[in-house]
């Protein structure tokens, strides 16, 4: 059986391949799509559990205790990358080769047996609620095969056996991300939003890169079982010293960071909400988001050889959970409620695992999927319910319209309010318990940890609970909501005119699909027939049974999931986990005193913040108005979000105005350098060249034009025969005593012939 583990990844990958390539070409109807999605999925989760209890079994004998499962049939070489040096760390020497080989194998352990069990079952009920809340939806098919796929990758990344298979699977569920958030195409916000998501996590990836690549050169592999047994060599590096652990797990760390959403780069995952709910339920609350955990957990060994490190994994953990709750408890849209919590939750779990209580940051990653799921799809099927509306302060009073969506809701807003004994509770308070009695920094670091941690917790059951009261307590304000413009509230004057003088009822979808039922009024009011405002009335109603049967799953996970990991007796996640947890942290164990006294201010804390909510926003609705009059500053910070997008668009804006201004100083400046430079040689080469042309080439002209016209004549002359050159000289000879006696050849001459006298003709005288 274990030898079967590739069929997990490879199940949805099947059902991603039909959907994609066959149920959309042959358009397929939404059943038979539906059918296939869930039933490769639901194979998967059945293997899983087959392969965990066979897995089970076989790390108990003695031959293979608590060891790591590769199969052996599935694998082979990936990349065969020949020989590489190690240029780092203990074992570098300048002759010193590893063979760089690279196997697509897959490992089942303690921790990726956790991880396929949870994100396999609860993958399983959000395709289910999918069927339904997808319905009459253009696109079905695609938004399946998308879903399949991001299960295969999914799968990938925590059942690979080294680093480059998690990285693989890393980018995969990245895209899938990409894929999904944007899957409205005619949506602008969608668009921008898959842009943003992709964009802040290729930043992460760029360290988790670098990472893997300083793991190679120091160990001159990347398989997990290398790995774990060549880094006990290494020691622990001292709080404040950064050596090589400490860079290889800032790599890590950047890398968990931007798939985690922790601070700086968690702005994406509340813009991600563009895409459909039951996305938002299983890539952005339940398992790709906790990719981030799983590296931390998988590579704890490097992180607790750096203390440095881990007490940066602890800050931003717990003022990401800080940050995100304060600005949870203003949003009004119910997915960014949701979203913003999920930002806070992984924020404990990376102080989990910075105190060193691996264990229970894992434990509140299995925990967090069950409650979180269950609030995100109880949200979808309120959004369903009221026909696309998000606000909720346009909502209200929806319990004896959706029963059991809020009922099933109540059980996870208890859960992750930490209200005991349901789920929420056993793990935070773990979390908490951790931080408190950590003993990797001063007591006076892990006692602030643990007070700011603890305020966290109070503004989540504050947030929650104004969640809550919003959608289902307080009073109804849906009747009367407008259609057009964001859907502001029309004025007294219109809501009376309203009750009367209807005249057209029309049907039209919107464009998500659902039909949205519209009375148009008439009105002599000149205002209202100047805007042309349309009235919309909404029945909230109960989403149907596939939607409900999920929700109902995971509420009752919600309330028993904790169960798993209780702090006395037999703890069942710690003692399964421990042999993937490296022991060089000193983590509290037990159950005594102080957890009791710090569990019982933690509950109580968490149940006056309910209180307090709900008398706010319940009980004296005006109250809420006048306290965010009062409390203004800190209001507005938490209304803008810290103003942390409004920075990123500064700081965006700067840097493209410094671009345009190096790029202007380019084009003016050092674009003219070369252009001028070029355009002087370019003269100064016409000049040389003229000047070799007509002056140093024509004077080496002229000499050989005057040596070939001379060597005419002298050519004739030597002609090779004596006769000729006897002849030349007899003519020389007589030449020369012509010459010479030219005075008296001449005398001789005239003296044999005499010149004769010309007599002028008579009269010229």
């Amino acid at each position: 059986m274990l030898e079967l583990i590739y069929l997990i990844p490879i199940l949805p990958l099947i059902g991603f391949l039909l959907n994609a390539l066959v149920a959309r070409k042959l358009n397929f109807p939404e059943k038979i799509v539906g059918s296939i999605a869930v039933a490769t999925v639901f194979l998967s989760f059945i293997l899983s559990v087959f392969v965990t209890i066979n897995y089970a079994s076989w790390s108990k004998q003695s031959q293979n205790l608590n060891q790591p499962y590769v199969a052996k049939t599935a694998s082979y070489t990936w990349i065969p990358g020949g020989k590489a040096t190690i240029s780092e760390g203990k074992h570098k020497t300048e002759h010193q080769l590893k063979d760089f080989r690279i196997e697509w194998s897959y490992q089942i352990d303690h921790l990726s047996s956790l991880y396929i069990l949870f994100v396999t079952f609860v993958g399983l009920l959000i395709h289910i609620f999918a069927i339904g809340y997808m319905h009459g939806q253009a696109g079905f098919a695609r938004f399946f095969a998308y879903l399949n796929l991001f299960m295969f990758m999914m799968l990938t990344l925590v059942l690979g056996s080294n680093l480059l298979m998690l990285f693989v699977g890393w980018e995969g569920v990245g895209l899938c991300s990409y894929l999904l958030i944007g899957f409205y195409l005619t949506r602008k916000d969608a668009a921008l939003a898959s842009k943003k998501a992709f964009i802040f996590n290729r930043i992460g990836d760029l360290g988790l890169l670098l990472a893997i690549f300083a793991l190679f050169s120091t160990f001159g592999s990347l398989q997990y079982i290398d790995i774990a047994k060549l880094i006990q060599e290494y020691p622990v590096e001292a709080m404040g010293s950064f050596g090589l652990m400490s860079a290889i797990a800032l790599g890590l760390f950047i890398g968990a960071t931007g798939k985690s959403a922790q601070i700086p780069l968690f702005v994406w995952l509340p813009d991600a909400m563009a895409g459909p709910t039951p996305v938002s339920a299983l890539i952005h609350a339940a398992t790709m988001v906790t990719a981030g955990i799983y590296l931390l957990a998988r590579m704890n060994m490097v992180f607790q050889r750096s203390l440095t490190m881990m007490l940066v994994v602890s800050l931003v953990g717990v003022l990401t959970a800080f940050i995100a709750a304060t600005i949870a408890v203003t949003q009004k849209d119910i997915k960014k409620v949701l979203a913003y919590s999920t930002i806070s939750q992984l924020g404990y779990m990376f102080l989990g695992c910075g105190v060193g209580a691996f264990v229970a940051g894992v434990f509140h990653v299995v925990t967090h999927a069950f409650f979180k799921s269950q609030l995100f799809l109880g949200a979808g099927s309120v959004i369903h319910g009221m026909k696309d509306e998000q606000d909720m302060t346009k909502m209200g009073g929806l319990q004896k319209y959706l029963p059991t969506t809020y009922k099933t809701m109540l059980v996870a807003w208890l859960a992750i309010c930490g209200v005991a004994p349901l789920s929420g509770f056993w793990s935070k308070d773990e979390i908490l318990a951790k931080t408190f009695s950590t003993t990797l920094f001063n007591p006076f670091i892990g006692k602030s940890l643990w007070f700011l941690a603890l305020l966290t917790a109070g503004m989540t059951a504050f947030y929650m609970t104004r969640f809550m009261a919003l959608i289902f307590w307080s009073e109804q304000k849906f009747l009367n909501a407008t259609a057009n413009d964001g859907g502001e509230d029309l004025n007294d004057e219109a809501k009376k005119t309203s009750q009367g003088n209807v005249t057209e009822k029309t049907e039209e979808k919107n464009d998500t699909g659902f039909r949205i039922r519209s009375v148009s009024t008439n009105t002599e009011n000149a205002n209202l027939e100047a805007t042309k405002q349309t009235i919309t009335t909404i029945t909230p109603k109960e989403s149907s049974s596939i939607m409900t049967t999920p929700l109902m799953i995971l509420a009752a996970l919600s309330a028993i999931g904790g169960f798993i990991g209780l702090p006395f007796g037999y703890n069942a996640i710690e003692e399964w986990l421990n042999p993937v947890i490296d022991s060089i942290a000193t983590r509290h164990e037990g159950f005594g005193i102080t957890e009791i006294i710090l569990a019982i201010v933690s509950l109580a804390w968490s149940l006056s913040m309910i209180m307090a909510a709900y008398h706010i926003y319940v009980k004296n609705p005006q109250l809420a108005d006048n306290l965010a009059e009062k409390l203004k500053p800190f209001y507005q910070i938490s209304l803008k979000k810290w103003y942390w997008d409004d920075l990123l668009d500064k700081a965006t804006e700067l840097i493209k105005k410094f671009t345009e201004i190096l790029q202007e100083g380019e084009q003016h400046i050092l674009d003219n350098i070369p252009n001028g430079s070029a355009l002087i040689t370019r003269g100064s080469s016409i000049l040389f060249g003229a000047t070799d042309r007509y002056g140093v080439d024509l004077l080496v002209n002229l000499v050989g034009w005057f040596t070939r016209a001379s060597s005419i004549p002298i050519r004739i002359v030597h002609t090779g025969f004596l006769n000729n050159y006897a002849l030349v000289m007899i003519i020389g000879v007589i030449l020369i005593v012509f010459g010479l006696e030219y005075q008296a050849i001449k005398d001789l001459y005239a003296h044999f012939f005499p010149t004769v006298t010309q007599v002028p003709p008579p009269g010229t005288q």
